[in-house]
């Protein structure tokens, strides 16, 4: 049972950050089914009662422990993101970054979340809307890191942002099989191999601005560009 002479020396606010980072542990521990308020009150030592107080539910109380962890990630990504010039590097990142959110539990914080979204509709908006800032960022990196080159436009931003959030969450579904995560590194190693070879289509073509030169067209692009029409056709 929670003990109830701590809590009630704590301050309103005290009393919310503890629910909150109860929450984070819950469902990284016990998962989404697990997370109920008694046992997230049972972590924080306060009165299940208050879950309902502070949050208005255990779901919105979910949110706000993801809302935490997402901004405390957001900040410290950005910050490994930043120094990122070439593809290699950019790949490295995410490497480090996958494997934080593997060893912190983010990863199982967010999935839980999606998985439960499937069965309750009323969570999918506030999950879609908690992704796409990370939608976003990924973006944001994949354009400044490689904007202008030929592989920009082979791979536009916002398409590798999908399939980076679509991988990030098949990865923590696939671990319960893959309990060694051998297969996950054997992905990122192959990423690994296959940046540094893309060197020609990482370079940044010349920019094209209103009244700009065209610069001249490689010798045989036309035609490898006709080709290439043909086969989008």
């Amino acid at each position: 049972m929670a003990r109830s002479g701590g809590a009630g020396r704590r301050t309103s606010e005290e009393t919310r950050e503890k629910l909150i980072a109860a929450a984070a542990e819950t469902l990284r521990e016990e998962g989404y089914a697990g997370a109920s308020a008694r046992a997230i009150a049972t972590r924080a030592e306060a009165n299940s009662a208050l879950v309902f107080y502070h949050f208005g539910g255990v779901d919105q109380l979910l949110l706000a422990a993801l809302d935490r962890s997402s901004a405390e990630r957001m900040a410290m990504y950005r910050e490994l993101t930043a120094p990122a010039r070439t593809l290699e590097e950019l790949v490295e990142a995410a490497v480090r970054i996958y494997r934080t959110d593997l060893e912190r539990g983010y990863i199982t914080e967010f999935s839980e979340l999606v998985a439960a979204a499937v069965t309750k509709p009323e969570l999918r908006d506030e999950i879609r809307d908690r992704a796409e800032p990370w939608i976003a960022f990924i973006e944001q990196e994949w354009e400044r890191v490689l904007g202008g080159s030929p592989l920009a436009r082979l791979l536009p931003a916002r398409e590798v942002a999908y399939g980076a959030i679509t991988f990030y969450l098949g990865v923590n579904l696939f671990s319960v099989l893959d309990e060694d995560h051998s297969r996950t590194e054997g992905v990122f190693e192959l990423a690994g191999r296959l940046a540094p070879r893309a060197k020609l289509l990482t370079l940044r073509l010349p920019r094209r601005g209103r009244g700009a030169a065209e610069p001249p067209e490689p010798e045989g692009a036309e035609d490898a560009g006709g080709a290439e029409d043909d086969r989008m056709e």
